[in-house]
């Protein structure tokens, strides 16, 4: 186990996969040219930057994941739906975290 690993823990993916599970309405909220270089499959764009203009696309669904580069902007994009009045979303933090528990949750399927 590294010790990055001993001090602050196994990341609590558990929000995550339940969401991934319930047909999620997927946010990158990276800028559109780094969505263009490949984001989660079936994810759509809403940059950070516009995520106050857009969230009208956010009502009405389900379950909603946003994810970016390292988590940072996910973070910001949730607080600001929330402060929207949408709750029903998960921080998925980093495109490789959403990708890589797609896939284990596809493994086990």
């Amino acid at each position: 186990m590294n010790l990055l690993s001993i001090l602050f823990g196994k990341k609590d993916n558990s929000a995550l996969e339940n969401a991934l599970k319930n047909n999620p309405f997927l946010v990158d909220v990276r800028t559109h040219s780094e969505f263009a270089s490949g984001s989660a499959e079936g994810a759509g764009n809403i940059p950070l930057n516009e995520i106050k203009n857009q969230i009208s696309k956010f009502t009405n669904k389900n379950q909603i994941i946003v994810f970016c580069r390292s988590g940072n902007r996910s973070a910001m994009a949730k607080g600001i739906l929330e402060k929207n009045g949408i709750s029903n979303v998960v921080n998925g933090g980093s495109l490789e975290n959403v990708v890589k528990t797609m896939q284990k949750i596809k493994n086990l399927g």
